[in-house]
């Protein structure tokens, strides 16, 4: 390969270094004045190959494409973030059912929730307390695929109050004889908003960061 011929190759790929760290037309600058210089230095005898500056052209304009795209993209999602930021300050103050499997009674109540993905026959609720010991045991009849937000009054097994307190509950179901998939959602009160490098968080205290997607229903 000639000198010339290196000098081309070094000017694409010099280019397609600046269309990344400079932007589009920085890069296309550069470009250019190494194309020049190309063409002022080549051999008469052995002139610049067109075919060569074509797909040198079809880099820079590849580079740049992707490049503006890129940004393209970026403002796309900044703008569908602000919308979930609007959309998530609505909820603040208000009750959210999320995956989770923890619960907190106050004075006699306290709210939960179950989800299934298939009809159930019989749903059974285990709430147990912060040693891991079981206090009340909640037997569910026939339920429906979705969400079932599910109250507890705050009494053990034994008909005595419980105290004031975290809680943690698990929950199955079955349809016939088969196993039916249900998973514990925990609820609690939207109490801010945050927007980070994870897209927009609902802060739930008690339940922790939630995302706009893991919220099954709005209480």
């Amino acid at each position: 390969m000639s000198t010339v011929d290196n000098i081309g190759t070094a000017g694409a790929l010099t280019a397609t270094k600046a269309a990344t760290k400079e932007g589009p037309a920085a890069a296309q600058d550069r470009f250019m004045t190494l194309l020049i210089t190309q063409m002022k230095n080549q051999d008469p005898l052995n002139p610049l190959d067109n075919a060569q500056v074509t797909s040198q052209l079809a880099q820079l304009s590849t580079v740049t494409g992707i490049d503006k795209m890129n940004a393209t993209l970026e403002a796309l999602i900044g703008s569908y973030q602000a919308g979930q930021s609007l959309q998530a300050a609505g909820m603040i103050g208000h009750g959210v059912l999320s995956p989770g499997s923890t619960l907190t009674l106050t004075d006699g109540q306290a709210l939960f929730g179950v989800e299934l993905t298939e009809p159930a026959d019989k749903a059974q609720v285990t709430i147990r307390d912060a040693a891991g010991k079981a206090v009340r045991t909640i037997n569910l009849e026939a339920l429906g695929v979705g969400t079932h937000p599910l109250p507890w009054d705050g009494k053990g097994d034994n008909g005595v109050a419980a105290a004031n307190g975290d809680y943690s509950f698990e929950v199955s179901a079955t349809r016939g004889e088969q196993k039916v998939g249900a998973s514990a959602l925990a609820f609690g009160v939207v109490a801010s908003v945050s927007n980070g490098t994870q897209g927009v968080k609902l802060n739930v205290p008690g339940v922790g960061a939630v995302s706009l997607a893991d919220i099954r229903q709005i209480l």
